[in-house]
């Protein structure tokens, strides 16, 4: 048999047991606050990445408003179903005015409830009428610019933004440059002939 423990190794012993106890509560502790800190930072990451997606999104939507601010014909496109919107609206408040003209034309007692000003849906009507006849005179000043520009100036000057519509017979930079000068040089000359025939054309006129 054994000997029996003393006081003192049953102490050592009990303070072996508390020690590794707080040892591995320490190391609980140790753990799960790691585990913690992981999972902040990967929160952390992850809220990051959503807000620069959300970012990226808003400035992808502001550059597509911009763009379609900027395009007559996508503006166009953007008027034509409220064109549609008001052009019924305007039909129905029209309509529901005659019939309550013909009801009080008839000597009949007509429903009091009020009904929408026929004068201002046809001026909203007009408005977007005016905005749509804006774009479309825009789209044709453009299309017409285009077609100036493909008549007096056929060839390509390459872009880096498109490196494929490079041609064989593309202009380099200085030679569009000095096409350019040399038109411009041509606009003045006919702007000083028009000039100097007017001013004699003035002085024939006053002998």
């Amino acid at each position: 048999m054994a000997a029996p423990l003393n006081q003192q190794q049953l102490q050592q012993q009990l303070a072996a047991v508390a020690a590794a106890q707080t040892q591995a509560q320490t190391q609980a502790q140790a753990q799960a606050q790691s585990q913690a800190q992981q999972q902040l930072v990967q929160a952390q990451q992850l809220a990051a990445a959503q807000a620069q997606a959300g970012q990226a999104a808003l400035t992808q939507q502001q550059q597509q408003q911009a763009q379609q601010q900027d395009d007559s014909v996508a503006k166009f496109k953007l008027l034509i179903p409220q064109l549609k919107d008001s052009l019924q609206n305007l039909m129905r408040i029209a309509a529901q005015n005659l019939s309550q003209n013909t009801t009080i034309d008839n000597g009949q007692k007509s429903n009091d409830t009020a009904l929408q000003r026929f004068d201002k849906s046809l001026e909203e009507f007009y408005a977007l009428c005016d905005q749509v006849e804006l774009c479309l005179r825009l789209a044709f000043e453009c299309l017409s610019q285009s077609i100036d520009s493909a008549k007096h100036s056929p060839n390509l000057v390459p872009t880096a933004t498109k490196p494929d519509t490079v041609q064989t017979e593309s202009l380099s930079y200085a030679q569009y440059l000095s096409m350019i000068k040399s038109q411009i040089s041509c606009a003045k000359d006919i702007h000083n002939a028009l000039l100097e025939c007017s001013k004699r054309i003035a002085s024939k006129g006053q002998i």
